[in-house]
């Protein structure tokens, strides 16, 4: 092949996948729903990025003469807390918690799913132990698997980021083990062996580029399953521990004043309903965007 065939060909490429990235986004953008699950998200970040630019007291901050205020009263934006800790710092600060054990637990899960699932659909061998294994894992209902988890590791944090990064691990790598299953059919991958290409070379560089599509939706809706999660868990008292301000925690603190201060309850349970639902039509919106099939409505 002449050499400057190899440089045009270099010179494509990039232009090729640029193209297709502008084409991408333009689908995202016109789903408008996922376009206010973006906002939604981005708001998180920018409060979980500069919290303590954005609250005026702290979150462990306590004053027993201005406990259960309201909304708006006395200077508190969403009231107080039985303890007179300021609701709105304490939302905060807990995005924090929320997006950081969210995006570790996912990250962690996506590395081993996707390993699993890289070499369970490439080497036929090893598909069979690797899906046991797999089955196993699905055989437990994800909130007892993580339960079960955090009870002999022991009720933290860490540990809730350990368990939700196990139960992650299926699911991920079922996803992937069909995109490999599908892409390593296709001509080019057989080019590619027959010209003498290692086996790593080929899954890394070829097959793993080629099932970014289906990783990505799964990574952004398992962010708001993860969240989701760690509230749960936290709420039975197996997460965050008092007086850490996680919004699962706050919930569990506020159910015993429903009647008397509400907001303590309602306020950190839509936060969490609006990340979840958040995450979860970008998510959607993603699948769509990412589809080939789907064409550019002109």
């Amino acid at each position: 092949m002449p050499a400057n065939a190899v440089l045009k060909e270099d010179e494509v490429i990039p232009k090729k996948k640029e193209r297709q990235f502008v084409k991408t986004t333009k689908r995202l953008l016109k789903n408008k729903l996922a376009v206010f699950g973006l906002f939604i998200i981005g708001l998180l970040i920018i409060t979980a990025a500069f919290a303590p630019y954005l609250v005026s007291y702290g979150p462990y901050e306590q004053n027993l003469s201005q406990t259960e205020l309201g909304i708006g009263e006395e200077g508190h934006i969403l009231g107080t807390d039985n303890y007179g800790r300021d609701m709105w710092s304490r939302l905060a600060y807990g995005a924090r918690i929320s997006l950081v054990v969210g995006l570790t637990s996912v990250v962690l899960g996506l590395t081993g799913g996707v390993t699993l699932g890289l070499l369970s659909g490439y080497y036929r061998k090893l598909d069979g132990v690797i899906m046991r294994f797999v089955d196993l894992l699905f055989a437990f209902p994800g909130i007892l698997l993580a339960m079960l988890i955090i009870a002999m590791l022991g009720t933290s944090l860490v540990n809730v980021v350990i368990a939700i990064s196990i139960w992650s691990i299926p699911g991920c790598a079922r996803i992937v083990r069909g995109s490999v299953l599908s892409v390593k059919k296709q001509e080019y991958i057989m080019a590619m062996k027959s010209l003498g290409a290692s086996d790593a070379r080929i899954i890394l560089l070829h097959v793993l580029p080629n099932c970014t599509a289906p990783i990505i939706v799964f990574a952004t809706m398992r962010m708001g399953t993860a969240i989701l999660s760690t509230s749960a868990l936290s709420f039975l008292g197996l997460g965050a521990q008092p007086p850490t301000p996680e919004w699962g925690a706050m919930i569990s603190a506020g159910q015993d004043f429903m009647w008397s201060a509400p907001h303590m309850a309602i306020i950190p349970g839509v936060a969490i309903m609006l990340t979840i639902f958040a995450f979860n039509v970008v998510g959607d919106g993603l699948r769509d965007a990412l589809d080939p099939n789907m064409e550019l409505d002109t």
